[in-house]
Formats: C-alpha cells, structure tokens, sequence
C-alpha cells in the first residue's frame, strides 16, 4: 500500500501468462491501471496507465509508477516503458531508472 496526502491507495499486481497490470484502488472510486505485456522471463514492457479524472491531482499515477519500480526490483527484472506517462515519470526521478532495460 502506497500513502499519499490526499488519498489512501491499495495497488496490487495482476498477472496472466503474457500480460498483466498493476491495480490502484481508492475506496469508493473507479480504478486506475498500469498494464503491461511480458517480454520473456525478465523484462516488461509497460504500455498504459490510466487514471480516470475522478482520481486526478491525488497522485494515483505516480503512486502506479512507484509501486511498479518497487515490485520490479524485487523481482529482478527489467522495464521498457512505452506509456507516455511512465517514461515521462521515470525521467523525473533518476533513483528510479536502475530498472530500464535500456537507460534513457
């Protein structure tokens, strides 16, 4: 569980055999989601998040983002970050990157 001011956050991840996603839940709102497809034993390619508006400003992405890059190096494994708002992210928080396949 990720913590933020506004907002009290449950993510958890979801895996099916070539794809999965990381689930943000924020009680009594939609969920938000990150999802992505398996590239082998130890890279994901992370291709979507999204957060419905009525979870914007609560920093429901970013928390997606953060529980990934957590769970990821756990894990041992590597990224590719397709999304737009992943990689932008990642490129804002430089402690983060050690989990790029390719550094930016």
């Amino acid at each position: 569980m990720v913590e933020v001011p506004k907002a009290k956050i449950v993510i958890t991840r979801e895996d099916k055999p070539s794809s999965g996603r990381y689930v943000a839940r924020v009680e009594g709102k939609p969920e938000a989601e990150m999802t992505f497809s398996k590239a082998g034993e130890k890279i994901l390619i992370i291709d979507h998040t999204g957060v419905p508006d009525e979870l914007g400003g609560l920093g429901v992405g970013k928390a997606l983002v953060e529980n990934m890059v957590m769970d990821v190096r756990a894990r041992g494994l590597k990224i590719i970050p397709l999304c737009p708002f992943t990689n932008a992210t990642l490129r804002k928080h430089p402690e983060w990157q050690d989990i790029l396949k390719d550094p930016f």
